[in-house]
């Protein structure tokens, strides 16, 4: 009896050791995804308002109801987890957003092109410029009901306006 009271107590003992196993209650191991660094999706990203993201050839970024526009198909490029670029395949211009949360497109590659893409609980995504913030709150891409980008200090996470839907391109 006293044997196996020992064998407990130095098996639990070493399960709570350093290195081993986690538990319930434990710390959580960092996760490491090298995989998805340096992923490319082309989607169409359809915003909850019934747009489909569009950058025209004059980098004007906007909505379009037209799902067949060549402009919308967006190249979605993973800079690291949870980073990516956007880039519009048929115009080449990425999506970027200035200092006070305007939209527009750029031609070269630049820190305003970066945005956090986060996968919300509908399972719409929604992308926040990494570079910029609004009185410490981040700024979303973002289209209104009528198709026009809406300024990234008027967005919020939870407004249905930042939320987009990646549709696979056929």
């Amino acid at each position: 009896m006293r044997c196996r009271l020992w064998l407990g107590l130095a098996w639990l003992l070493l399960a709570r050791a350093p290195g081993a196993a986690r538990t319930p209650g434990g710390p959580r191991r960092p996760r490491s995804y090298p995989h998805l660094e340096g992923d490319v999706r082309w989607r169409r990203l359809f915003s909850s308002t019934h747009f489909f993201l569009r950058v025209d050839p004059s980098g004007l970024v906007q909505g379009t109801r037209w799902c067949h526009s060549p402009d919308s198909i967006i190249e979605i490029r993973s800079i690291r987890v949870g980073v990516v670029a956007l880039k519009a395949v048929h115009t080449g211009f990425f999506v970027a957003m200035s200092r006070r949360g305007h939209l527009y497109g750029s031609r070269i590659y630049t820190a305003h092109c970066r945005f956090q893409e986060r996968i919300e609980e509908n399972g719409y995504n929604t992308y926040a410029s990494l570079r910029w913030r609004h009185r410490g709150r981040p700024m979303f891409l973002a289209l209104d009901r009528r198709g026009v980008p809406r300024r990234g200090g008027r967005t919020r996470r939870h407004h249905l306006s930042t939320h987009f839907l990646p549709v696979m391109v056929s």
